[in-house]
This record gives structure tokens, sequence and C-alpha cells, in this order.
């Protein structure tokens, strides 16, 4: 049996002993994870500056340093999101949709774990706290293959997260840490199917692709992020430049950053000005049609790359658009289904936006940066899902759980 299929049996056991755990023992053990990491919290920091000199000799963009990066204040995050995902109901367990049959049977469905789940995924290291605490109380066992950027800070965590495991006498294989991470890794976990429920890629979109198109695993496909904001002729201008800066400027290099811009041709030309202010502040790079020249100096050309483009980086695409149709027409054409916004008074076109854009996430008059688990109220994610089957946007608690059949009789046959 080679390493990783050891990993993987490991796993399959520990999600039985999990499945046997109440609510109370679950967060009993996620409030040990937490006091121990914060006792040990120099641990991680100490291996993060590891990871963050490496990075930074391999040229690594400001962007990727900034998800790569932890810190007190940081860290100080991570513990509260376990808090967050102690106090929030466990769903396992729950009874739904109970019925009772003419010959006396009882129908109903029972909320479980899906068992063991597998992540795939780059320089977030915090995704390694927050994926284990979810799969913890959710009741599923996980299998961690972080990128190279990130392996010393990961070691870290898990370790940790290992140790508070084993300190209540719990197995802590509940969860691993593939620490090979060459590509022969990932490649080898697509294939686990004898013990990997579902398989979660998240990163750029070249290794999402690459897991989507090669797993035996079944797999949840989470999305890099183009996300548009498209600002109405009827927005009211000085909320429309503080939506932007902050969708574009907060964190430019997380997935609901913004990174590209629609204007309506009819919009007050105040806009401009302002939005060159935020431009020249941040010396950000657009790229942009014919007719945003006419408003703006110093915009390079736009081409399909710009418009499809994720930069996670101080640079957008932008496109004046002749109405909300346009607009949409636009998004369709080159979203990857993340998030968009519209800022908009008019009631009539903030409803067609919600009603005919197709993304995981839609927003009237609110920053495309609230695309989060944590900030939808979850605690944590483990990513966010652009497809539509069986979960979309933000991968929380009941989006790692799947629903059994329950039927009770009193000695009833078929007929």
């Amino acid at each position: 049996m080679n390493l990783l299929e050891n990993i993987g049996k490991k796993a399959k056991e520990a999600s039985y002993e999990l499945a046997n755990l109440n609510t109370e023992e679950k967060n009993k053990i996620l409030l040990n994870i937490k006091n121990t990491l914060n006792k040990r919290r120099n641990e991680i920091i100490k291996a993060n500056k590891i990871d963050i000199e490496n990075g930074k000799k391999a040229g690594l963009s400001e962007g990727l340093l900034d998800r790569l990066l932890l810190n007190d204040d940081r860290v100080d995050g991570m513990l509260d999101s376990i808090d967050t995902v102690i106090g929030l109901d466990d769903p396992i367990g729950e009874v739904s949709d109970m019925k009772k049959m003419l010959n006396g049977l009882e129908i109903g469905k029972r909320r479980v774990a899906i068992g063991v789940i597998a992540i795939i995924y780059e320089a977030r290291p915090n995704v390694t706290l927050d994926c284990s605490i979810l799969c913890l109380k959710s009741s599923n066992s996980l299998i961690l293959r972080g990128g190279k950027e990130a392996i010393n800070s990961n070691m870290a965590i898990v370790k940790i997260i290992r140790d508070a495991i084993e300190e209540l006498n719990y197995d802590k294989n509940i969860v691993q840490l593939i620490e090979d991470t060459t590509r022969e890794s990932s490649n080898e976990l697509m294939k686990l199917n004898k013990y990997v429920d579902m398989l979660i890629p998240r990163g750029s979109a070249n290794l999402i692709n690459h897991v989507v198109k090669n797993s035996t695993v079944p797999v949840l496909q989470t999305g890099n992020g183009n996300c548009h904001i498209f600002v109405d002729d009827t927005a009211d201008i000085d909320m429309a430049i503080a939506i932007i800066e902050n969708a574009k400027t907060q964190r430019i290099g997380v997935c609901n950053a913004m990174e590209s811009l629609l204007v309506s041709e009819k919009v007050d030309k105040e806009f401009f000005g302002k939005l060159n202010d935020i431009i020249e502040k941040y010396n950000i790079t657009v790229y942009g049609c014919e007719k945003s020249k006419q408003y703006l100096p110093n915009i390079k050309d736009a081409t399909e790359n710009e418009y499809a483009m994720e930069y996670l980086d101080y640079a957008f695409s932008m496109k004046i658009v002749k109405d909300i149709d346009e607009a949409i027409s636009h998004i369709r054409k080159y979203s990857t289904k993340h998030s968009e916004a519209i800022i908009t008074n008019d009631y009539n076109n903030s409803m067609k936006f919600l009603n005919l854009v197709d993304s995981s996430c839609v927003y009237v008059n609110a920053s495309t940066r609230f695309t989060d688990g944590g900030e939808f109220g979850f605690g944590a994610e483990m990513g966010i899902s652009t497809q539509k089957l069986h979960a979309r946007g933000p991968v929380g608690l009941k989006e790692l759980t799947s629903e059994k059949y329950v039927i009770l009789g009193n000695g009833q046959i078929r007929k």
C-alpha cells in the first residue's frame, strides 16, 4: 500500500469514528483546537515567515504574498472562526420530509456526512484551518493537499490540529496533510475514489480545470473570480465609487475582488473624474474599450483576454455599455459565475440584474467582497462553488452533507 492509499484508508476509518460523535463532543474538539492554536500561535507565525521569504525569493506577486501571509491579526481571525463554527447548528442528524404512507411505513430524510473530503489548494494557509473545522463539525474526515508556497505554514497548523484531537483521545487522522507537494501527489489523490467521497479544488483556473478534467473522485468545482460591477446611469455616484474602491483595492489577491467594470454610457460624467482619482491613488492599470479612453487617460487597449482575466493585482478591465442589456450580455460572455454587482437606484433594473445574471452570488448596491463564508455567517468556507449541482456559493456546513432516506416499519412486506 503506497503513502496516499494509506492516508485514504486512515481517513475512511476516522470517518467511521467521527460519525459516532455528537455535537457536544465535536464542539469540545473544536474548542481544544482553538485553545491549542492560541497557545502555539508562534509556531504558525514562525513557519509562515519561512514561506513568505521563500515566496519573495520565488517572485510571488503582491496579491499572492498577501494570500500567503499569517500574522497575529489573521491568527486572531482564525480563532474567531472556530468560535463561530462552534456556535453554528450541527446539520448532522436533522430529519425532514417525514411522512406516513398508507401501508404504515414512515419515510423521511436524515442529513448525514459525505464521509471523506479532500481538498487541493494553493497559497492560502488559513484554508487549512477553515476546512478542518468545517469538516470536523459536519462529521467528515479531511485530506489536505496544499501548495508548496504554504507548506511550512500548513504543516505547523495541521500538527497543532492533530495534537489537539489526539489530546482528547480521538483519532487524529480525522485531519491529514499530504506533505508531498509535487504534481504526482495531486494526480494520485484525484484517483483515490476508493476512499475519498468528494474532492474540492481551490485556487487558480489552471488548477481547477486540471482537477475537473482528470479526477475520478466526484468534484465540487470552485471558481476563479472574474467579478463584474455594473454602474447603471441611475447609480449614486459616491456609492458607486466607494464600492469600486472597496471591491478592487481592499485585498487584490482574492477571488471576490472586482476584476471587470461596466459603466452605462448615460452615467453622470462626474463619475469618471472620481474613478480616475481612485485609479491614480492606487496606481491601477486599466484595460478599456475605445469609449473608455474618451473619459480616462492612460487606458490600455482591452482584448478578449483582458475582459476574461482574473488579475489578482491592481488592474481591471473596463467597458462603456449602452444599457443594462449590454452589461448582462457582457457578463454572460466573460463571467466565471462567481460574483457580480449592479449599482443602481432603478428598482426594475436591480430586479432584472438579479433575475438574469447567472452567477453564484449577485449583488445590488454592495461590494462583491462579501462573497465569503465568514461574511455570510458560516464561520468559514471550503471555497466558493460556481457550479449548480449540490452546492453553489460559499460552501459551509450544510453543503458538506448529504441525505439518506430512513424508513420505519412494523413488519410491512411488499405485495
